[in-house]
């Protein structure tokens, strides 16, 4: 449910429950980045559900981790499984009930879910849109990020690497201008090297904007263009006039 409030547009959760055993433990995981991004997307606005996080173990494996009241987690996870699936990604996904004390002392599930029930149960949605294209090569990913800054009114973000030669760039900007830059990026990286997988999420939730990766560059404020240093001038050599090659004495070894 959206909630219109002092110019801001909020997504409204459905209370959480206060006690933490009557909440469930939900994972959905695939062999993509920008997959489980827009999976994660799927799921927090599909049921009352928070996002602790991404884990990625390598060879492009990612699992979302969220947390939440069990019949929202269920359904939460059927929807990000459902999501998942279209892309072609799903590896595998998993609710458990009322999880152990243990499991939340080894796993860090419990911190986030802790801080969201301590403040109140909306969730703003950014204006901004995130587009993320993944390529199997850092050289494709860089050349594709160039291409979509060039093409569009954009900002390069972040990066993502999980593995198996995968790499994900992030940017952000309006819908418009990032469906627009993610298309430019296509074309440059199936023309480096291989093309993986891309996504665009308008309307961000801030629970996701949370979770995703930003370059410590852009924490306080976006990034200025790197000037380098031109302000030294050139000194023409002075010319010098070679003698003629048949007045060269020649040495001749016996």
């Amino acid at each position: 449910m959206e909630v219109q409030q002092q110019g801001l547009v909020r997504f409204q959760r459905p209370a959480q429950p206060k006690n933490f055993k009557d909440t469930a433990l939900g994972m959905v995981s695939t062999s993509s980045f920008p997959a489980i991004v827009g999976t994660a997307d799927m799921m927090l606005k599909s049921a009352g559900v928070t996002l602790i996080g991404f884990e990625k173990i390598g060879s492009g494996h990612c699992t979302a981790i969220v947390r939440g009241g069990i019949a929202d987690v269920r359904l939460a996870v059927e929807s990000g499984a459902q999501t998942a699936e279209q892309f072609g990604q799903l590896v595998s996904s998993l609710v458990i009930p009322r999880p152990l004390g243990n499991l939340e002392v080894i796993f860090p599930i419990g911190s986030r879910l802790s801080e969201m029930l301590e403040s109140d149960t909306y969730s703003r949605i950014s204006n901004e849109a995130i587009g993320l294209l993944e390529t199997r090569g850092f050289p494709a990913m860089v050349g594709a990020a160039d291409a979509m800054l060039k093409a569009a009114d954009v900002y390069l973000s972040s990066y993502e690497t999980i593995g198996a030669g995968l790499c994900t760039a992030i940017i952000r900007g309006s819908v418009a201008n990032v469906a627009m830059a993610v298309e430019a990026g296509m074309h440059e990286a199936e023309r480096i090297g291989e093309l993986h997988a891309v996504m665009v999420i308008p309307r961000v939730l801030e629970d996701l904007e949370n979770a995703l990766p930003v370059a410590t560059c852009l924490i306080e404020e976006k990034p200025e263009p790197l000037m380098l240093p031109i302000a030294f001038q050139e000194v023409e050599k002075e010319l010098v006039e070679l003698p003629e090659l048949a007045s060269l004495p020649i040495h001749i070894k016996e």
